[in-house]
């Protein structure tokens, strides 16, 4: 009798247990479909909405937003919602609002979302708020870029505060010097007349692609990789394209094809609106070699049985100049035709596809990086760091693309969450102004995750919000970004905004608390170690004589004077030394060959150690001597940064 009770209660638990678990399952399933596969304009073409521009600009504003990019439409609604009078404002020569999104035709987005909880919380939006109000008017992960600008536009239209004014033909900053720092007192625009008008405002956010505003007022910056030591060098631009004739028979048919060359492993898939894989594109011989490479297809559906694709990718372009961005334009249209004809050889089930467009807008991903009052560091994502400030978050893995035809790009790593500080939009040197988007305050390892739009528009939002705070309390941006007090409040408001700004704090992965994590940092910070998406970074798997070689060969960037010597001489003439063990004596004599320090055979560690070159830490952690491991030998690549930061 005892047991019988005993099974009835436990019955009714189980219902219970699964009654709650069919209500989370069907919560997040509706998240799931939100999130992946709305339907949206359920594949009806809309209409272009026609883009007006105020009559008339005022002589003053409160806010300024410069840029239609996404970014700079969340920032002007937020604004505009603030009480803020706001002037949207472009010199893009663009005829819709969206950017990246509808000029450069980028209908697929890189989504952020929250940890996994459970079994479908994977899918709940990590950035709310505008961002999240938009995407509810669009179709899905991947969008009609018609559908994507009509509702741009409808958000811009609805605030009576927005005064829209495109076609400018240049906007500049005006400045004044105010204490050894600039001060923002508003832009001059160069009207579709010609004649040039002088606009003031309290505050200018620059939504810009490239920091355009930032850099004309005087806002120090980097550019591409320059802060890895390699200026010149920066992502790939994409010329995405359009195919026709993608019918609903034919996408199912692209959907097994993806589906055979996954095999299972989920790196490649077709939903209803997007595809990602067909990756026998990387083998494609390009024509123009030294400039073109593509990748495997990131296609888009349109709601006319057409197709964006971001695959094909274009190097050396100055995105500053703009005979370079028309250049890659040309070597686009030129190369397009070879590669459909390689696609219909790889993939027959593309036979009656043909190319139907190109993006009037490149798609740049990096070009400049401002310097502003907190710099996101690769670490913060390596590990999912909040901030105090936070005002966003980010998800999305650190997808460095290709920088030139040689380079295969990589993973650094892939980060659960990390938070966006309020200090990273305000820029050092000048007042009066934040920035946000692709150009706000990372390093460039941090920028290949931050980048993405979400976390753009999340920023833009809380650029807004901050304009009408600091207005209101006579406060500077940089004081502001300086008080925890006003800061919250400031969070407080973005909440009330429909934004989710929780703290958060996520457990240390296993590799944080390996014992040669000191030096992995090291490592991923100077761009030498990856992750990949399941951050395995192998610290305890033998290294190799190459590998410790192709490390310190690597270092040479950051200081040529000091790194003045060569690795590779200590195992000149050594055959397939990718496949031979590495030993603390040998890489001892690597590193002393690349400094050009003169060591005993056989007794180079001690005499490192002995000259403060290697630490005793470093060497006492390494267990086998004879077989150096993956974490041993970032523990040296760790000791030798040390001396070329302490380096004149």
């Amino acid at each position: 009798m005892g047991k019988a009770g005993y099974s009835t209660g436990n019955q009714r638990g189980w219902l219970l247990v699964i009654v709650a678990c069919l209500l989370v399952a069907a919560a997040g399933a509706a998240v799931y479909l939100l999130a992946v596969k709305r339907g949206g304009a359920g594949g009806h073409p809309q209409a272009v909405t026609e883009v007006r521009s105020v009559k008339e600009i005022r002589n003053s504003y409160d806010v300024i937003v410069v840029g239609t990019d996404p970014e700079g439409i969340a920032a002007a609604v937020s604004a505009a919602r603030n009480g803020m009078k706001t002037l949207l404002v472009d010199s893009r020569k663009r005829d819709v609002l969206g950017g990246l999104f509808t000029e450069g035709w980028l209908n697929s987005i890189d989504m952020n979302y929250e940890p996994a909880k459970n079994l479908m919380s994977k899918h709940e939006i990590m950035n709310k708020g505008i961002f999240s109000e938009w995407y509810g008017k669009i179709e899905g992960d991947s969008f009609d870029v018609t559908t994507a600008a009509n509702a741009f536009y409808d958000m811009v239209a609805k605030e009576k505060n927005i005064d829209l004014y495109m076609h400018a033909k240049a906007v500049e900053p005006i400045t004044e010097d105010a204490g050894g720092m600039k001060k923002m007192k508003g832009i001059a625009i160069t009207k579709t007349d010609g004649g040039v008008m002088p606009v003031q405002a309290k505050a200018v956010i620059d939504a810009t692609q490239d920091g355009d505003i930032a850099a004309a007022a005087g806002v120090p910056y980097t550019v591409g990789r320059e802060d890895l030591a390699d200026p010149k060098s920066r992502m790939a631009v994409t010329a995405v394209f359009r195919l026709n004739n993608i019918t609903p028979e034919r996408w199912k048919q692209f959907a097994k094809v993806v589906a055979a060359e996954d095999k299972g492993q989920g790196a490649y898939g077709v939903n209803e609106r997007s595809l990602w894989g067909l990756i026998k594109m990387q083998n494609y011989e390009a024509v123009n070699k030294e400039r073109v490479r593509m990748r495997g297809l990131n296609g888009g559906l349109l709601n006319d049985n057409t197709m964006l694709v971001n695959a094909l990718q274009i190097f050396n372009v100055d995105p500053f100049d703009p005979k370079s961005r028309e250049e890659a334009q040309t070597i686009a249209k030129d190369e397009l035709p070879h590669v459909l004809a390689y696609l219909k050889k790889m993939y027959p089930e593309f036979e009656g596809v043909e190319l139907d467009g190109i993006a009037p807008e490149l798609y740049v991903r990096e070009s400049r990086h401002i310097q502003g009052e907190y710099r996101l560091s690769i670490i913060d994502l390596l590990e999912n760091r909040d901030q105090w400030d936070r005002i966003a978050f980010g998800g999305y893995p650190v997808d460095i693309q290709r920088t030139s035809p040689l380079d295969n790009g990589a993973v650094v790593i892939d980060p659960d969450k990390y938070a966006i500080p309020f200090r990273s939009l305000v820029p050092l040197k000048v007042d009066g102004l934040l920035v946000v988007g692709k150009a706000a305050s990372y390093d460039t390892l941090p920028h290949g995750s931050a980048r993405v739009v979400p976390v753009g528009m999340a920023e833009g939002e809380a650029a807004g919000a901050a304009a009408r705070f600091a207005i209101e309390q006579n406060m500077t941006f940089r004081q502001l970004s300086a008080s925890k007090d006003a800061i919250a409040q400031l969070q407080a408001q973005l909440i009330k905004q429909g934004m989710d700004l929780k703290p958060f704090n996520i457990k240390p992965a296993p590799f944080m608390e390996h014992k040669s994590y000191e030096g992995l940092k090291t490592a991923v910070s100077l761009g030498l170690s990856t992750g990949g998406y399941k951050n395995e970074f192998d610290l305890d798997k033998p290294s190799n004589q190459q590998r410790m070689v192709n490390m310190l060969e690597g270092m040479r960037k950051f200081k040529p004077s000091v790194l003045a010597g060569s690795a590779a001489t200590v195992i000149a003439g050594v055959k397939e030394a990718n496949k031979l063990p590495l030993s603390l004596e040998t890489a001892a004599q690597m590193t002393a060959s690349i400094l050009k320090i003169s060591v005993t055979q056989g007794k180079a560690a001690d005499e490192l150690l002995a000259k403060g070159i290697l630490s005793k830490a470093a060497l006492d952690s390494i267990a086998n001597k004879q077989e150096l491991s993956n974490g041993d030998t970032y523990m040296i690549i760790n000791d030798v940064y040390k001396q070329l930061k302490s380096a004149k």
